[in-house]
């Protein structure tokens, strides 16, 4: 792990870290973004075949089954894009992205929650649901078929539907997701927007505040340098209007 752009270098052994992560996954996608506002370089390696699904040695590897995953240099995983952020930040607490106050901390965990929530497992129901590569994946993590079901792509819409609308209502008088400082809430909330646009979702036209908010986010060099090279198929990643 190597700290950039002035980020504070520590005077204990340097850890050597390995992140495992898929390109198109919006989880990875979440940590990548987290590392370029961090300014720390880890090395990392795709861990997904042509068939869209996870390779062989990592599943030996890992017996969680899911991208993203931290390795440190004594062997032990971490999973889940949330336990990454936290390891990370208490590394390297410059710049905070996961509040500093009590306020904050608990401001930002809640529209980041709400985000996670509503809009990524809410895109999460259609494409596991719709995507041919997916049928009998209906859930991450899972060794064993877990069927798709036709239903859940519909209660998916709803829960974008009921996403965009809380969000537009919050950014309607908030420069950033959580408040007047960018955050983790503003980094899940960002790839969930661009899942929507890779499923064809855009943010709807009555949803402007959104719209000025994604519009700003886009401007910033982690969003752009973290966007995902290709869609699950190998085709380029649709860019949003």
């Amino acid at each position: 792990m190597h700290p950039a752009n002035g980020a504070a270098k520590h005077t204990e052994r340097e850890e050597v870290m390995k992140l495992y992560e898929w390109d198109f996954a919006p989880n990875c996608r979440r940590v990548r973004m987290f590392l370029l506002e961090k300014g720390i370089e880890i090395p990392k390696e795709e861990c997904i075949t042509p068939d869209i699904a996870l390779k062989d040695p990592f599943l030996s590897k890992y017996k969680h089954a899911m991208v993203p995953m931290l390795e440190l240099d004594d062997g032990v995983q971490l999973g889940e894009a949330l336990s990454i952020w936290i390891y990370l930040e208490a590394l390297h607490p410059s710049p905070p992205l996961l509040g500093t106050t009590a306020l904050e901390k608990a401001v930002i965990s809640a529209w980041e929650r709400r985000a996670y929530d509503e809009g990524m497992i809410g895109h999460a129901e259609i494409f596991r649901n719709s995507h041919p590569q997916f049928v009998d994946r209906g859930l991450p993590g899972h060794r064993g078929p877990v069927p798709q079901i036709s239903a859940l792509v519909e209660r998916g819409k709803q829960r974008v539907a009921r996403f965009h609308k809380k969000f537009n209502e919050q950014l309607a008088s908030n420069k950033f997701v959580a408040g007047d400082k960018f955050s983790v809430a503003d980094i899940t909330t960002v790839t969930v927007v661009d899942f929507g646009h890779a499923l064809e979702m855009p943010i709807p036209d009555d949803c402007p505040h959104v719209k000025r908010w994604f519009d700003e986010m886009r401007q910033r060099e982690s969003v752009q340098k973290s966007f995902p090279t290709h869609m699950p198929d190998g085709s380029p990643m649709p860019i949003a209007a």
